[in-house]
C-alpha cells in the first residue's frame, strides 16, 4: 500500500473530528433539564399523558389547525375515549391559562419561538 505512513494517521484523524462533537457533547455538555411549570391546579387530566404532550403538543396543534380550517372537524377523541374541542383558545388555555408560567418557561429553556399568538390572543395579562 502506497503512502500508508500519511493515509492511515489521516483516516485515524478524520475520524476523531467526524467523532468529536458526539463526544464532546456526552462529556462536556450538561444534560437538558425541564423547567417546572405552573400547572393547573382544579384540573385533573390533560386531552392526553404528560409525556406524551410534552413530545407531541406542537404536532396535535398542527394537526388540530389543519383539521378545522381545512377539513371543517372540531372534535378530537383522546386515546382513554374522551372527546375534546380542537380550539387552543378553549380547550389548552383554559387550563393552561398564564402563558408566561406554563408555555413561555419551556419555550424560553428550549430558545423556541412558536407562532400561535400571531394568530391567537394571548391570554389577559399574559401579553407577550
Amino acid at each position: 500500500m502506497y503512502n500508508a505512513k500519511y493515509i492511515v494517521p489521516g483516516i485515524v484523524v478524520f475520524l476523531i473530528l467526524a467523532t468529536l462533537p458526539f463526544w464532546w457533547s456526552s462529556i462536556f455538555v450538561a444534560g437538558y433539564d425541564s423547567p417546572e411549570l405552573a400547572l393547573p391546579a382544579d384540573k385533573d387530566q390533560c386531552i392526553e399523558s404528560a409525556e406524551f404532550m410534552k413530545a407531541n403538543h406542537m404536532q396535535i396543534l398542527d394537526e388540530w389547525r389543519d383539521q378545522v380550517v381545512r377539513d371543517g372537524e372540531r372534535l378530537y377523541t383522546a386515546t382513554d375515549g374522551k372527546i375534546w374541542e380542537m380550539s387552543l383558545q378553549n380547550t389548552c388555555m383554559d387550563c393552561h391559562s398564564n402563558k408566561e408560567e406554563f408555555c413561555d418557561k419551556c419555550h424560553d429553556t428550549t430558545s423556541v419561538s412558536p407562532y400561535c399568538w400571531e394568530c391567537h390572543l394571548a391570554p389577559r395579562g399574559n401579553e407577550q
